[in-house]
């Protein structure tokens, strides 16, 4: 079974990046999506924006901290995650988030210049050479032009 999803959106925040302890960069970042249609019984136009939080790992994580800002518009591809915990106060919590597997600028109201990383050689236990060559391939993505907020 699949559970893969695509949205497209503007940040509705900063990107946040953090590191564990162990020096995995991990950022954090909200998408909102607007639909607009036109209501069949009055014609005028109707209007519902979702928020989702996205989640992205590694380089991944590295480059859109550095190319992406509030506002930009983005196209997010991953998978739907459901996560919970316990407050300090003992109430049980969850929500559900998108783990991104591909973030990038949307071209519809802009354009990117795209600039390759310098290859990086995987050293660390684990990493099989699949996943060592698909890291090698992240580019950082630089935004510009006129964006839909």
């Amino acid at each position: 079974m699949s559970n893969t999803t695509t949205v497209t959106g503007n940040l509705t925040r900063e990107p946040e990046i953090r590191y564990t302890r162990d020096g995995q960069a991990s950022t954090v970042l909200g998408v909102a999506v607007n639909r607009r249609w036109q209501s069949k019984e009055t014609k005028e136009w109707e209007e519902a924006t979702s928020f989702f939080d996205v989640v992205c790992w590694r380089e991944l994580a590295e480059n859109v901290a550095l190319s992406l800002v509030k506002g930009s518009r983005v196209i997010v591809t991953g998978r739907l995650e459901q996560r919970s915990w316990e407050t300090d106060e003992g109430e049980k919590r969850s929500k559900v988030e998108i783990v991104a597997d591909e973030i990038g600028p949307s071209l519809r109201f802009a354009t990117a210049d795209v600039q390759r990383n310098v290859r990086h050689e995987s050293t660390e236990a684990g990493t099989s050479g699949e996943e060592a060559s698909l890291n090698a391939e992240s580019s950082e993505l630089v935004t510009s032009g006129s964006q839909e907020v």
